[in-house]
């Protein structure tokens, strides 16, 4: 089980969420079924534009989910994600600060998900 904290500058309130472990769907599938305004275009992972910062709230190891290639190519295009960050990621485990909502799944932990008001937004 995981609590998801959503933050933004447009939402007048930050709201938390219940997601299932082990359950499938993305930070941009909750954020749609809680009526949170997460910013996105495509809903793919070719944009960009659903770009959100990731914080965990547990003191435990944080849980990586790999990150897709397309939000490598997206996340780097941005300049959010360095090489060093992806080999991180990839080699030990470590996830990255920014991901895309549309890619990110949340794993068994609290998190803060912060993401702009306007898409592909800075923070």
């Amino acid at each position: 089980m995981a609590n998801i904290t959503f933050q933004s500058p447009i939402m007048t309130r930050d709201k938390t969420v219940y997601a299932v472990a082990g359950n499938t769907r993305t930070i941009l599938a909750l954020a749609k079924e809680f009526s949170i305004p997460i910013p996105f275009e495509c809903g793919d992972g070719n944009c960009g534009s659903c770009l959100i910062e990731v914080k965990s709230l547990e003191e435990k190891p944080r849980m990586s989910m790999a990150l897709t290639e397309k939000e490598k190519a997206r996340l780097k295009e941005l300049q959010k994600l360095s090489d060093a960050e992806i080999q991180n990621a990839e080699v030990n485990d470590t996830p990255p600060r920014y991901r895309l909502a549309c890619q990110f799944i949340a794993r068994d932990e609290d998190v803060v998900v912060r993401f702009p008001g306007t898409p592909g937004g800075s923070f």
